[in-house]
């Protein structure tokens, strides 16, 4: 095994573009490419691309139906049927929308192959995380459920347990629903309360059926959760969750839209607690796992101040490089901001918060919070059906 980390980019990956009003805007992959750049890292790690996922690969996850009707939207926008959710609200159909859809799962896949061939120990797709897509439709400003189709893509190569670890701010629903029978593989999602937030699923007694029955993990937060709140949670059913399953490989999906800037939901997420969630999941890697470690992006709307930050930390932690939260960033690069936002850049690596702390939930935690009910909900229900204390 080489060792060394792999950064999954293409520039083409910048055409998954909604159109100009959809918040989803395709600068911030760009913007957190640069960054990397301007920080150096893109020295600390293999810069890779990889073949855009072909149908036989989509269809590991995707319905050979749905995956007809993305190319014909594709092909002709006017033609997107809305009844695979294609030329919607949320998911515009846009000419090239197939391959460039195709190219970022192609991406995660190729990751997942990397580090399952040891050709890299860890690999980060930012691009990726798109976890509401279904095997029959798109949902949610997600076209190819990227992150599925790397976690199926290690079972097909041998991998008996895959770990899934998703702390967007939406519900990972997409990812649980491709593997809600399937006990080789865990998912677990830390998400914004389904009363309060899109999907409206990821309920703590969504537990997974048949023989996946208790695989599926969700851990529903209220509305505006904070950093020790955030933490606490994570920390409380995360890693004894991993560390029962024993997973042959870790894939993590860091959206970044639990911020409290983000425009589209509601939690209060500082820049240094996503750092500490990835940096926990980077140690859960290394000790449950391995060290295998396929890292995903996901949400994030606040394009310019949050997005390219976390996800250059993320990179960063990857490559075992970790950027110090107080690091100032080049001036270049905030240039580079204005030029294409004629918004002002962030000056530094943190929020201000660093470092970041919580109360463990080993030294008892209060039934009236709102907090602790939520993850007592989650333990309760999750916990008996692996075997584990509630």
């Amino acid at each position: 095994m080489s060792g060394r980390a792999q950064l999954m980019w293409d520039e083409a990956v910048t055409g998954y573009d909604f159109g100009p009003d959809h918040p989803m805007d395709p600068v911030r992959l760009a913007l957190t490419r640069r960054l990397v750049d301007a920080l150096g890292l893109d020295r600390e790690v293999e810069i890779v691309s990889a073949k855009p996922a072909g149908d036989s690969t989509l269809r590991l996850v995707h319905r050979e139906d749905y995956i007809q009707a993305v190319k014909a939207a594709s092909a002709d926008p006017r033609a997107a049927d809305v009844s695979y959710g294609l030329g919607t609200v949320d998911d515009p159909a846009f000419a090239g929308m197939h391959e460039v859809s195709s190219l970022i799962a192609g991406l995660s896949v190729g990751a997942a192959e990397a580090v399952w061939r040891g050709d890299a120990l860890h690999a980060v797709n930012f691009t990726g995380g798109l976890h509401h897509a279904m095997p029959g439709g798109a949902a949610g400003f997600c076209v190819y459920n990227d992150a599925s189709l790397a976690i199926a893509r290690l079972l097909e190569l041998g991998a008996r347990r895959v770990a899934y670890v998703d702390v967007d701010v939406h519900h990972g629903d997409g990812v649980q629903a491709a593997f809600w029978e399937d006990p080789r593989v865990l998912t677990i999602s830390l998400h914004e309360h389904p009363r309060t937030l899109f999907p409206q699923t990821g309920w703590p007694e969504e537990t997974g059926a048949g023989d996946g029955e208790g695989a599926a993990v969700n851990v529903a937060l209220p509305a505006g959760t904070g950093d020790a709140g955030w933490l606490r949670a994570f920390h409380a059913v995360v890693p004894e969750l991993v560390a029962d399953f024993r997973p042959d490989v870790l894939v993590t999906q860091h959206g970044a839209d639990t911020h409290f800037e983000d425009p589209l939901a509601h939690l209060a997420v500082s820049l240094d607690a996503q750092r500490a969630v990835q940096v926990a999941c980077h140690e859960l890697a290394h000790e449950y796992a391995g060290g295998k470690w396929v890292a995903l992006g996901g949400g994030g709307y606040a394009v310019v101040e949050v997005v390219p930050r976390s996800w250059t930390h993320l990179v960063g932690i990857a490559a075992g490089r970790p950027v110090v939260p107080e690091t100032v960033i080049p001036e270049g690069w905030r240039q580079e901001v204005f030029a294409r936002t004629r918004q002002l850049g962030p000056v530094r690596m943190t929020d201000g918060r660093w470092p970041v702390s919580w109360g463990a939930w080993e030294a008892g935690y209060d039934p009236a919070d709102r907090l602790d009910q939520a993850v007592l909900a989650t333990r309760r229900a999750a916990f008996p059906l692996r075997g584990l204390l509630a």
